[in-house]
């Protein structure tokens, strides 16, 4: 039996394209550079965690994604392939005026790059107040389900979701990027969440920015100063290549990354917060989910879109 029956969430539903830069130097701010576009999908944060907690937590399961897509051809076949995997799309709205959050990812030949990102896109005018029509949910799953808040949505809007969670007796899950992060240590709201999902970046920014040196290092300071806050926090990292860290109250564990042929590590983060809920609603400990989180994550990879269809209880298990 599931220690959790839904999930509820808010953060960004948006789509990008991957374009792959001619040579490595960096663009200077008036050049021309030639390139071309990958055959890569992208999307958003907590389109990416949905689906693949949908897809691995199976039709008994709630997925209530809360959001706001464009009035456009981009927005209608994110709004297709969502009610494809069975997520309840009561709450996701068109934003009549508004274009879908978009992103153009450029890549370098050594693999790094960059991304453009629109900062007035549908996803920036989710608020409190539109968070607040789930407030039904909450109640039809009180004490039973995941809140989770997730990045490229506006913090107030991800404030209230959590503090809804905390209302009705919800776990409650969030990420932030490296420039939240400050926020997030300040406003007091770690307070309120039960697992922070973090990558090493955002672990140095807990520490100031201090993300260099030894990754180990990195991580238990991080977690030292977020237990200062939240003695109770469990926490998730994730390095890439250098794996994955949780802390569940009481140990801290390493599961070193999946040995597989990489094709796009996009998403990946997103994908091991997935099969880490997951585990926890099926009342894995956090041990256990993580580990699961990172075989998501290290099959997510081997795909070039940051939705790999192909992940299923059943490929999983393969």
């Amino acid at each position: 039996m599931n220690r959790y029956r839904a999930m509820i969430g808010v953060g960004g539903i948006g789509a990008g394209t991957f374009f792959a830069v001619s040579g490595n130097a960096t663009i200077g701010r008036e050049e021309s550079r030639g390139g071309h576009f990958l055959h890569r999908r992208d999307y958003c944060k907590l389109h990416i965690i949905s689906h693949y907690v949908k897809a691995l937590a199976g039709p008994e399961f709630a997925v209530v994604p809360v959001g706001k897509v464009g009035d456009d051809d981009v927005g209608r076949r994110l709004l297709d392939e969502m009610g494809d995997v069975g997520l309840d799309l009561r709450y996701v709205e068109t934003s009549p005026g508004n274009s879908t959050l978009f992103s153009f990812c450029f890549v370098y030949p050594d693999g790094s790059g960059g991304n453009l990102t629109t900062d007035d896109s549908a996803c920036s005018k989710v608020d409190p107040e539109f968070v607040a029509r789930a407030q039904g949910e909450f109640e039809r799953f009180r004490g039973a389900g995941i809140a989770l808040a997730a990045p490229e949505v506006p913090l107030p809007a991800r404030e209230a979701l959590i503090r809804m969670g905390t209302r009705y007796g919800f776990f409650r899950a969030a990420s932030f990027t490296s420039e939240e992060i400050p926020w997030a240590v300040e406003s007091g709201i770690l307070q309120e969440v039960d697992l922070l999902a973090i990558n090493r970046d955002e672990a140095g920014a807990v520490l100031g920015g201090e993300s260099a040196g030894d990754l180990g290092k990195v991580v238990s300071d991080a977690l030292a100063k977020l237990r200062e806050m939240n003695s109770k926090l469990m926490v998730t990292v994730t390095a890439g290549a250098g794996g994955s860290w949780s802390w569940d109250g009481s140990e801290l564990r390493h599961v070193p990354a999946c040995k597989v042929e990489p094709v796009s590590t996009a998403g990946a983060g997103d994908a091991h917060l997935a099969g880490v809920l997951v585990g926890l609603a099926e009342g894995m400990p956090l041990a256990e989910a993580h580990r699961l989180g990172a075989s998501v994550a290290g099959m997510s990879v081997t795909s070039p879109h940051t939705i790999d269809k192909r992940i299923d209880r059943e490929s999983l298990g393969n």
